[in-house]
């Protein structure tokens, strides 16, 4: 099992650890940007592949919440038609996590941010001369399959299932309320692999609870800033901290 030192934090590690879960609540309250963020700062402050366990409460947490408002924008056709293959994902990315070694896990994670933030600016550049190559029915299950991968293995599926959303011309709010419902399933799916890896346990549990009125509290605020904030601004934001932080991890 692992425990973790949380108690030992420095107090920018406690700092850091507040804002991660008050980022979780912001993305999910509406602010997709934000998905990365607390990825990379909850990685930062404790090891790596133990962030993952940690994480994971508090993203059922925010999923909570955010079902209560989006509850009646989801479009369950392209939410059951990514489910599956997600699922699959989710299977294969925890055969990987169990022989990945500590100390390549931080790298890893770095690597396959930076691998989405890539794919996420090219989806942005290239808009419709690729929506062919995005809406196409192999790439949906591709990208199933990477988004089960990369949120079992870094909690970082958001910019993956975001572009597949998009590539199906889903509108803002319900590609906001899909992407809600989607991850709670498969989040809740991931409990039982994460629990036999020993990195969600009670002393994780615990401590996402302390922290549960954060995430509340970010969900709120995510949501009122979505109605009248630009979007584009908060993405591209967190892109190059994400894309700082991804760095920071490799080297």
């Amino acid at each position: 099992m692992v425990h973790f030192s949380l108690l030992h934090f420095s107090t920018w590690g406690w700092v850091t650890v507040i804002f991660g879960a008050f980022a979780i609540g912001m993305n999910k309250g509406g602010l997709t940007g934000f998905g990365i963020l607390p990825v990379l700062l909850f990685a930062m402050v404790l090891n790596p592949k133990e962030s993952t366990g940690f994480i994971l409460p508090l993203l059922i947490v925010g999923d909570v919440c955010a079902i209560g408002v989006y509850h009646r924008v989801v479009i369950w056709k392209v939410f059951w038609k990514m489910l599956p293959p997600t699922l699959i994902g989710v299977v294969l990315g925890y055969f990987f996590m169990g022989r990945i070694p500590e100390e390549e896990f931080g790298p890893l994670i770095g690597w396959i941010i930076l691998a989405l933030i890539a794919l996420q600016l090219l989806r942005s550049y290239l808009g419709a001369k690729v929506d062919h190559i995005f809406a196409s029915h192999s790439y949906g299950m591709g990208m199933g399959v990477l988004a089960g991968i990369t949120t079992m293995l870094a909690n970082a599926a958001g910019p993956v299932a975001n572009l597949y959303f998009l590539s199906v011309g889903l509108p803002k709010w319900n590609l906001i309320g899909t992407s809600v419902w989607f991850f709670f399933v498969i989040n809740l799916c991931k409990v039982p692999f994460s629990a036999n890896l020993g990195l969600t346990n009670p002393t994780s549990v615990t401590m996402a609870l302390m922290l549960a009125p954060l995430v509340v509290v970010g969900a709120f605020c995510g949501h009122r800033l979505a109605k009248v904030m630009p979007q584009k601004f908060f993405e591209r934001f967190v892109l190059l901290c994400s894309a700082a932080g991804a760095v920071k991890l490799i080297l």
